[in-house]
């Protein structure tokens, strides 16, 4: 029998489970909330942008907020509140954010549109990630600092993650505003900016808050670091009060005009012209989008980064033409890396383009489509062809997205085309596990191309494994010597022979793997993550099933809580040359043979939160039968809101004995000036004695109302002893009209 005391005791006891259960309740109850659908609110109130947020609609909305950390101590709770909202009225959606700061300083890193890397990633800034069919394949990326500055991009599906291209630009805008400690966004972004369908109102939505100045990364839902913060996997569902079809500015006509002048020194002649070119955008509906472009001039995009290239294959660059990159996922993602049947930097490489048509977007939830046409001209020996690429992407479910595909070149004569043509055609498969860890990716194409056949197939299986602490990759492909793609990039299937000086086409099949182990230490206060293995290899054989090459790379990274890090590397190169290579372009070359050398190497980089950020790397080891030592360092200086300075050097010194020695330099000076976040003066100044080239390329920027700007570029091209080859001058101006 219980004593009175015991029974004291069990009652207190029972009180306090009691509570403990209702406590549990409580939170499971909010954990539940919040991780229930939002909403946009709809509401006829029209905003003043202004970033003081005085209109009543902002004090009715429910903020949402909780957000987590990313950089550093991941997923734990953020000591910083940030609070969102958002609504839409029909025409607009507006999105408010603000963010408690611990000081009323601020710091940004650029004031230019769309330099994600320091506009964004480098300053005080919000961002905004909008995936209008909630089908976790592509959305759309918004940025604004606290100097006003914008970056809009394209977010969409790459392998096992995501990728951004910012060279995609619409009309949209942000103001911001300091109050005491408060840092204040006000979005607006035109719904007819975004596609959707009227009859889906969920959409996808993150939002990111940077402060730069702590080097802290917050985000509204969990996502561990091991992922991207784009992945739109990890977005929060939002339901869209009574979204209609967006009747307003079906129209876009930005015409535009483009006046050059050329001086080829070295040849002595002289070019002035006149160019005028016109682009029409047209919705379709909300959700498919018709782009034109008549007689286009790209003189005003930034020049290509220079490289030093020691592989016997040629290097990718970007696209960087606004034409090619709405939807550009659709097209650009129709291969694997190294094996793309569609490089839109084909086109128009060797003469100029006529004309361009493209329809994309959604014909259905479930489906995408993407068509191009583009036609070029004849020029210096160059026929005139026509390019055209069709593309239908189909989720067949969570789990799977199937795409198929054909792209097409031909000559063309006037309005006729010739029997000279290269097409290929596609299947490619998609899959993502429910838990994010597993993906995969089938893919099957043949190419078809006049006067060749058999021998033209690709194949493609890959797999990738990711969580936070373990990662790794699996695949093999087959390219076979005749899957020729003319308006793709596949490098290795071209082998160039220093002794013929032939081109010889070869097919080939890789094996790849990659294993990573990473280990994240939240109570440190030096430490952020040290990835302690990372093992990576390629094999390749030819079609007799000799091998052609293996690299292997061993690697690790330690980085610290102020996300400075030092990082080092050991490489294995086995290399069965079939063909002469001449990399010091001396007319010695590396001879037919098997050649096994060693790379290693060191390097560091400053935390990317401070004024003057620096970094560089050393490395040495053997090459073919030589010797390459390798030094690269690189500054960056910030005098904002003014000016950015940024210079890198990069030195290769390769010695093949018998053969010859040379030493490679590359530099590279950029220059930034801001005044103000719409005008700004950027000069590039790139020094490379692999290619023979000193360049400069200066270029003022005004945009002077949205997506209507005006360029003054000057380009001046010298040989590496400083003797002009050739410069010119170009002006542009172009005005957006909406009707």
């Amino acid at each position: 029998m219980l004593s009175l005391s015991q029974l004291v005791c069990l009652i207190i006891e029972f009180y306090k489970m009691k509570k403990i259960v209702l406590f549990s309740m409580l939170i499971g109850g909010l954990i539940n909330i919040h991780s229930q659908a939002g909403k946009i609110v709809f509401s006829e109130n029209m905003i003043q942008l202004d970033g003081e947020l005085n209109e009543s609609i902002w004090n009715d909305l429910i903020p949402e907020d909780g957000f987590l950390n990313y950089i550093p101590n991941n997923g734990d709770l953020a000591s910083n509140k940030t609070e969102v909202k958002l609504f839409h009225n029909g025409k607009n959606l507006y999105i408010s954010a603000v963010y408690y700061d611990t000081t009323s300083d601020v710091q940004i890193g650029s004031l230019k549109r769309d330099d994600i890397g320091n506009s964004g990633g480098n300053s005080d800034s919000f961002a905004i990630i909008i995936d209008t069919y909630n089908q976790q394949q592509s959305g759309y990326f918004f940025i604004v600092n606290m100097g006003g500055a914008l970056i809009d991009a394209l977010v969409s599906r790459s392998g096992d993650g995501f990728r951004v291209s910012t060279s995609w630009n619409t009309a949209w805008n942000a103001r911001t505003s300091v109050k005491g400690n408060l840092k204040i966004f006000e979005v607006e972004i035109p719904l007819k900016a975004l596609g959707y369908k009227a009859d889906n109102p969920n959409w996808g939505l993150m939002f990111h808050t940077r402060n730069i100045k702590l080097n802290e990364w917050t985000t509204s839902t969990p996502i561990d670091r091991n992922f991207s913060q784009f992945d739109l996997r990890l977005s929060k569902p939002f339901e869209v009060e009574n979204l209609s079809e967006n009747k307003s500015s079906r129209f876009a006509v930005t015409p535009s005009i483009t006046m050059n002048n050329l001086e080829n020194v070295t040849n002595n002649t002289k070019e002035t012209n006149i160019k005028p070119s016109v682009d029409v955008q047209y919705n379709v509906n909300s959700s498919l989008k018709l782009d034109v472009t008549i007689n286009p001039d790209f003189s005003q995009i930034d020049v290509d980064r220079q490289v030093t290239n020691l592989s016997r294959f040629s290097v990718f660059f970007p696209e960087r033409r606004n034409f090619f990159l709405e939807n550009s996922d659709l097209f650009t993602n129709l291969g694997v890396s190294g094996v793309n049947p569609f490089y839109s930097r084909r086109i128009g490489a060797e003469s100029d383009i006529s004309f361009g048509v493209k329809l994309s977007g959604n014909i259905a939830k479930k489906t995408r489509l993407g068509m191009l046409n583009v036609a070029t001209k004849e020029k210096d020996g160059n026929s005139a062809q026509n390019y055209g690429a069709l593309v239908v992407q189909q989720q067949l479910s969570d789990a799977f997205t199937a795409t198929g595909f054909i792209i097409n070149r031909q000559e063309t004569d006037g309005f006729s085309f010739l029997d000279d043509y290269n097409r290929v055609g596609g299947l490619n498969l998609n899959y993502q596990s429910k838990n994010n860890k597993w993906s995969g990716l089938a893919n099957i194409a043949q190419s078809f191309t006049s006067n060749v056949s058999g021998d033209n197939n690709f194949y493609n299986l890959g797999v990738w494994y990711n969580t936070i602490n373990v990662s790794g990759y699996a695949g093999i492909r087959k390219v076979e010597k005749n899957y020729i793609t003319d308006v793709g990039f596949v490098p290795r299937l071209y082998n160039y022979d220093a002794i013929s000086e032939s081109i010889i086409r070869e097919g080939y099949t890789q094996a790849s793997g990659r294993f990573t182990l990473t280990k994240f230490y939240k109570d440190s206060k030096i430490v952020d993550n040290y990835r302690y293995f990372n093992l990576s290899n390629n094999i390749y054989w030819d079609d007799q099933g000799e091998v052609l090459q293996s690299r292997s790379v061993l690697n690790n990274n330690l980085t610290f809580k102020n996300q400075s890090s030092i990082y080092g590397w050991i490489i294995h190169e086995y290399v069965n040359l079939k063909y002469a290579f001449d990399p010091l372009n001396n007319g010695n070359a590396i001879m037919v043979d098997q050649y096994n050398y060693m790379d290693t190497g060191l390097g560091y980089s400053s935390a990317d939160n401070k004024k003057f950020q620096y970094g560089g790397d050393v490395g040495f080891g053997s090459y073919y039968s030589g010797h390459r030592n390798q030094f690269s360092v690189n500054a960056q200086y910030r005098l904002m809101p003014s000016a950015r300075l940024q210079l890198r050097y990069e030195r290769n010194g390769i010695d093949l004995k018998a053969l010859g020695s040379d030493t490679f330099h590359l530099a590279r000076f950029t220059g930034e000036i801001f005044f103000s976040n719409r005008l700004n003066w950027t000069t590039y100044v790139q020094y490379n004695t692999q290619f023979d080239n000193f360049n400069i390329n200066s270029r003022l920027q005004w945009e002077y109302n949205p997506l209507s700007y005006i360029y003054l570029v000057i380009s001046d091209n010298y040989n590496q002893d400083i003797s002009r080859k050739n410069w010119g001058v170009a002006f542009k101006l172009n005005y957006r009209f909406d009707f």
